[in-house]
């Protein structure tokens, strides 16, 4: 029998606290990789509705150019 490992949690589920804002961007940024694309909920643990909560909060954020589409930030 294969080794089961623990799952990952979501962290908006596990944390109430923590809101899926377009705003916040210093959260947002934690789900997008270098080149700018989202990461994959399978990959960071979120569920799926938190999941489609923060693509659309990514997608509004990149629209009104607080997030960038390439993932090169600008350094000042």
């Amino acid at each position: 029998m294969a080794f089961m490992g623990r799952g990952r949690v979501c962290k908006f589920c596990e944390d109430r606290s923590l809101n899926i804002d377009y705003k916040n961007v210093k959260l947002i940024r934690k789900f997008v990789n270098d080149q700018g694309k989202i990461i994959p909920g399978r990959v960071t643990g979120t569920c799926s509705r938190h999941q489609r909560q923060l693509t659309g909060a990514i997608k509004r954020a990149r629209n009104i150019a607080l997030l960038s589409y390439t993932g090169n930030e600008f350094s000042g």
